[in-house]
């Protein structure tokens, strides 16, 4: 019986390729230096980047720039959106099945929010220093990100 589950739901589950998703690590530049922008998820209110599934007819760099608007109300700005890293994390899909994905993470420089966005009434959103912002998130791998990507933004010329 133990060999069936193993071969019939565990096994399958643990062969399955990655999913991808794209996130966007929004920035601005404070008096003490550069503050990263949280969003609370919806269901858990743990704090995350906004991020998503790739979406037909967009780059990775637009995908990352729809999220930021759907999710925390960043207005769209200029220049375009630079990929600075890559986390893995496990998604729990519909039905509780962990997935690993793979999140590819786009810096985009913020000069304006909007109070009025999709997901207004769904998230809680707050900037933090880098180093604070990785002591809130719960995946280590985006937690090194964020401890490191003071040295990987280029300010907007």
């Amino acid at each position: 019986m133990l060999r069936q589950i193993w071969t019939d739901f565990i096994a399958p589950i643990l062969r399955r390729p990655s999913r991808f998703q794209v996130a966007a690590l929004c920035w601005r530049e404070a008096e003490t230096g550069i503050e990263v922008l949280l969003i609370s998820s919806r269901e858990t209110k743990r704090w995350i980047l906004p991020k998503g599934w790739p979406k037909a007819g967009r780059d990775s760099a637009g995908t990352a720039l729809e999220e930021a608007w759907e999710e925390a109300g960043i207005v769209e700005i200029e220049p375009r959106p630079e990929r600075i890293g890559q986390y893995s994390y496990h998604k729990r899909l519909e039905g509780g099945v962990p997935v690993h994905t793979l999140v590819d993470v786009y810096a985009i420089h913020v000069s304006q929010l909007a109070d009025a966005f999709p997901e207004a009434g769904q998230r809680e959103r707050a900037w933090f220093p880098p180093e604070q912002a990785a002591t809130l998130v719960q995946e280590p791998d985006l937690a090194a990100l964020l401890r490191t990507c003071p040295g990987l933004i280029t300010a907007p010329s």
